[in-house]
């Protein structure tokens, strides 16, 4: 256990530190921020805390901020206590129709209320939201496909109750953000005949701040944000760029998609899109208020 004294020293280490940098912050107020919040930064008490704490911040310097989900390995966790079988194609969990009903479970309810447990108790004020509350995210049915190296032939994926946003109802949202509240978003859509769907919260999270215009998009992963070949991070990355790199293969697996939505997001009216590690303590604090930032920054 730390000494009481040396925990005295470093809260006021903190609040020195940050009595500095609020008026550097607050040239964001009134601008807003677009955070998904997953990967193994959800798994850990000391980084959850300290991800409530920098929300909650933010918040009080005039930051509108959205946080969207996810919930991956809580979900898989869960199908194993349920002995229910699951299987992924390029990334995403095929969803069946008994699947889908954990995922919501899962993704609505521990998890969403965690989350908007920890900003109250930073002393922030949240709402747990899935895009079925108020219908202001619709999906539909993703389609992918993939093409047989032999016959060169394309299949339809069949990937169960995988959705993907077709609109985001701003306006709803916009209406918790005026009254002060975080909105903390589960990446559930509704469907045109009633269906849940489960949605990527990358896609979700892109989608939600194009519909917002916001200022920021900002995806936490378990990686210091996009990388060159040489293993070292990109401070910046242009959409041609990020391209060639795709190409290539030097962008591969998981961080594909996670590229793809930023450029999305941007090419639909977001300011800006940064990848960043969650898994560092303040990371969203050291992107905001430093000038070499944290992450990968996309525009």
């Amino acid at each position: 256990m730390a000494h009481p004294e040396a925990t005295l020293r470093l809260a006021k280490w903190k609040s020195g530190v940050l009595a500095e940098a609020l008026p550097f912050m607050r040239r964001y107020a009134g601008s807003t921020f677009v955070v998904k919040y997953g990967g193994h930064a959800m798994g850990d008490a000391r980084a959850a805390r300290h991800f409530a704490e920098d929300v909650v911040l933010l918040r009080r310097v005039g930051i509108n901020v959205v946080v969207v989900h996810g919930g991956g390995p809580q979900i898989g966790a869960m199908l194993q206590r349920l002995k229910i079988q699951s299987e992924f194609v390029d990334g995403l969990r095929v969803t069946s129709a008994e699947i889908v009903d954990v995922v919501e479970m899962v993704l609505s309810g521990a998890i969403n209320k965690s989350v908007v447990a920890g900003i109250s108790a930073a002393g922030g004020k949240a709402v747990g939201l899935s895009g079925k509350d108020g219908a202001f995210v619709t999906a539909r049915k993703l389609r992918r496909t993939k093409r047989d190296p032999d016959s060169q032939i394309e299949r339809v994926l069949d990937l169960g109750y995988v959705g993907e946003p077709t609109h985001v109802d701003a306006s709803f949202l916009r209406h918790f953000m005026q009254s002060d509240l975080i909105p903390v978003i589960a990446p559930i859509g509704l469907g045109a005949d009633g269906e849940t769907f489960n949605i990527n919260a990358d896609t979700m999270a892109g989608a939600v701040a194009a519909a917002l215009d916001a200022d920021r998009l900002l995806l936490l992963t378990d990686v210091k944000g996009v990388l060159n070949g040489a293993g070292e991070l990109l401070p910046e990355l242009d959409a041609g760029h990020a391209a060639e790199m795709i190409a290539d293969g030097t962008i591969s697996g998981g961080m594909v998609p996670k590229v793809e939505t930023c450029l999305k997001a941007t090419r639909e009216g977001v300011g800006a899109a940064v990848i960043l590690d969650g898994r560092a303590l303040h990371a969203l604090l050291l992107e905001i208020f430093t000038e070499a930032g944290a992450g990968t920054l996309i525009r």
